[in-house]
C-alpha cells in the first residue's frame, strides 16, 4: 500500500488494528459469503489481502464462494442461501450483486466491491453515511464514461461515429451510456448504442458495429465484459475497431486504450472493511471509499496495427504506454 493510500485510509478510520488488539471470541470461525456474477468465484488478490490482515481460510475464517455465472436472475436465490447459512458478512462484487444482497437481507453486513455510482443506484444513502447494512468501495462511473469519451476523441481526432457497448442487465449502465453519448454529441461524434447481456451476444454486437461503420467502440465497464477480455479484444481487432476500455487488463491483452480505476486495488482494499466488520464495526460507521487514482493506458502496438497515430500530447499524459 502506498503512503498516500495509508494516510487516506487512516484518516477515514479504515486501517485495521492487529488481530490481537481487539478481543475476538476465542476459537470462533467467521464466515464470509463471496458473491459474484462472474464464472471465476474468487479473487486471489482479495484472499491475499485478507490473509495479510490475519484472516486465514480454514483457521479463523471460512469463505463461501458463490457465482451467478452471468445470470442475474440467480442472485436472489444465492443471497437467500447465504442468509440461511448465517454468514457474518457478504462481499458483493458488482452493482448487481450488491443490490441483490441488499434486497435479500437488511441485517447482514455487505461489503460492495467494484460498484459504480453507489449513491445514484440506491445502494447507499451517502458515501459518508451509508445509512444501512452496506458499505465498501464505489467509483463515479458516470463521470468516468464522459472522461473516457473525451480521451477517445482526443486519441482519434477524425472520429465521427462511435459505438457504445453496454450490458442492459447492469443497473449502472444506462446513466453511463447516456453520459458517454451526451459527451460524444458535444464533441461532434454520433453515438450508437449496442448491447450484450452475455458473452454469446458479443459477436452479433460487433457485427452490427461494423455494418454501421462505427469508427470506434467505447466499452462500458462491466463484470461480464471484464471476464470476456480476450474475446472483446479479438472481436475489436477482427473488425479493425479502435476500442476504449475502463480497465488496463483489456489494453494489456491488445486493446487500444483504457482510462479508469485500478481494479486490483479495489480488491486489496475490500478486506479492510471485512476485517473491521468482523471485529464489530457497523457498516453505517464505515464511509464508502472512492478511488483517488485513475490510469490512462495506451497500446502503441495496437495503434500501429490499426493505422492510427496517437497524438503526442496524449501519450505524454498517459500513465503507461505499451510498445
Amino acid at each position: 500500500m502506498e503512503r498516500r493510500d495509508f494516510v487516506a485510509l487512516a484518516s477515514a478510520g479504515l486501517i485495521a488494528a492487529p488481530l490481537g488488539a481487539t478481543a475476538l471470541q476465542a476459537g470462533k470461525v467467521h464466515t464470509i459469503g463471496y458473491l459474484t456474477l462472474a464464472t471465476f468465484p474468487v479473487s486471489l488478490i482479495f484472499r491475499q489481502a485478507l490473509q495479510g490482515l490475519g484472516w486465514i481460510e480454514g483457521k479463523n475464517v471460512t469463505i463461501l464462494y458463490r457465482t451467478a455465472e452471468f445470470r442475474s436472475e440467480r442472485l436472489p436465490a444465492i443471497v437467500a442461501e447465504l442468509v440461511d447459512l448465517k454468514v457474518d458478512v457478504i462481499v458483493a462484487v458488482s452493482a448487481e450483486a450488491a443490490l441483490a444482497a441488499k434486497r435479500g437481507t437488511p441485517t447482514i453486513p455487505i461489503v460492495a466491491v467494484d460498484t459504480a455510482d453507489a449513491v445514484a443506484i440506491g445502494l447507499v444513502a451517502s458515501l459518508a453515511r451509508p445509512g444501512g447494512n452496506v458499505t465498501g468501495l464505489s467509483y463515479l462511473g458516470t463521470e468516468l464514461a464522459s472522461k473516457e469519451m473525451e480521451l477517445f476523441k482526443e486519441a482519434i481526432p477524425n472520429l465521427t461515429r462511435v459505438a457504445i457497448l453496454t450490458n442492459p442487465a447492469n443497473p449502472t449502465h444506462l446513466p453511463r451510456q447516456e453520459a458517454a453519448a451526451s459527451t460524444a454529441q458535444r464533441l461532434g461524434v454520433r453515438p450508437e448504442t449496442f448491447t450484450a447481456r452475455s458473452p454469446d451476444d458479443l459477436e452479433k454486437a460487433f457485427g452490427e458495429m461494423a455494418r454501421l461503420r462505427a469508427g470506434g467502440v467505447l466499452v462500458i465497464t462491466d463484470p461480464m465484459f471484464n471476464a470476456a477480455t480476450d474475446r472483446l479484444v479479438h472481436l475489436a481487432s477482427k473488425r479493425r475497431l479502435p476500442a476504449m476500455y475502463g480497465f488496463r487488463s483489456h489494453v494489456a491483452a491488445g486493446g487500444l486504450m483504457s482510462y479508469g480505476v485500478d481494479l486490483a486495488d479495489l480488491f486489496r482494499r475490500a478486506p479492510i472493511y471485512v476485517d473491521k466488520i468482523l471485529k464489530g464495526a457497523k457498516p453505517d460507521d464505515l464511509p464508502v471509499e472512492q478511488p483517488t487514482k485513475f490510469e490512462l493506458v495506451v497500446n502503441l502496438k495496437t495503434a500501429k496495427a490499426l493505422g492510427l497515430t496517437v497524438p503526442p500530447p496524449l501519450l505524454l499524459r498517459a500513465d503507461e504506454v505499451i510498445q
